[in-house]
């Protein structure tokens, strides 16, 4: 008996042939069956059909994710994100028509506001805000140049920590890398910005309305401050929503790299 199950367990040359052309040709019709079958499969469904299709038909997703993988999808993710939140509060009302980012006057001129508008004294000060938030979506260009410059700062280790955080991660990464930068880099657009919108001659005139107490110290200075951080604030609260799109809404994953790691997302 011993021998039989050698003799059997070893194939004659001509039928060792056979097998392996028939083995082949199973794994070439078999491919297409298996990928298709992935891919109807329902979302989050995972087994060893699923494991075949991505083997044989070589797409993303046969394996864990690499750390150069990992980068290359942060990049990409971060780029999109910031382009998008950026392109959002630049564009015409996009700081003065969203009551989330709006600026409103800062201080003694919020409070003046707040007391004139009940009888219709406020214009001024009206003006005054709406030049505010014009300002602050004209820095918005500076600000997309900027942040997608830090991106370029990202590590292997970032983008994992990243990739792995919540929902909000690569926002406060950004944020903690390039927020005092940021704000420095904006003062000066601002101020311009400011000047060019009107803003300046509009709280000249409040000054000289008397509409509000006398200011003490640079008046035009703390304004530029107050927009500058409220301006800061804006672009990371909306960088912050992109972000979170991306991580719950793989339609938003606009490619291949993208969609593998973000996979591993919390929120996926």
């Amino acid at each position: 008996m011993a021998r039989l199950r050698t003799d059997a367990a070893r194939p004659r040359s001509g039928s060792g042939r056979s097998l392996a052309i028939a083995g082949l040709c199973a794994v070439l019709v078999l491919a297409p069956a298996a990928a298709s079958a992935a891919s109807a499969a329902p979302a989050g469904q995972s087994g060893w059909m699923g494991r075949i299709a991505g083997i044989l038909s070589g797409q993303p997703g046969a394996g864990p994710v690499t750390q150069r993988e990992a980068d290359q999808g942060v990049r990409e993710a971060l780029t999109i994100a910031a382009a998008a939140a950026a392109d959002r509060l630049g564009a015409p009302g996009g700081f003065l028509d969203s009551p989330r980012v709006r600026i409103p006057l800062p201080g003694a001129l919020a409070r003046a506001q707040a007391r004139l508008q009940p009888f219709g004294m406020s214009a001024p000060l009206d003006e005054l805000e709406q030049e505010l938030n014009r300002a602050a979506e004209a820095t918005m260009p500076e600000a997309k140049r900027l942040a997608l410059e830090a991106v370029k700062s990202l590590t292997f280790g970032d983008a994992l920590a990243i990739v792995r955080g919540g929902d909000q991660a690569a926002t406060t990464f950004l944020r903690s890398r390039t927020e005092a930068a940021l704000a420095a880099k904006l003062r000066p657009q601002m101020a311009a910005a400011l000047e060019k919108s009107g803003a300046f001659a509009a709280l000249d005139r409040v000054r000289a309305n008397g509409l509000v107490q006398a200011f003490a110290g640079d008046v035009r200075k703390d304004v530029t401050d107050f927009a500058v951080q409220k301006a800061v604030d804006g672009f990371f609260a909306t960088l912050a929503e992109e972000e979170k799109a991306i991580r719950a809404d793989p339609a938003r994953r606009t490619s291949a790299i993208m969609k593998r790691v973000f996979a591993l997302s919390p929120s996926s």
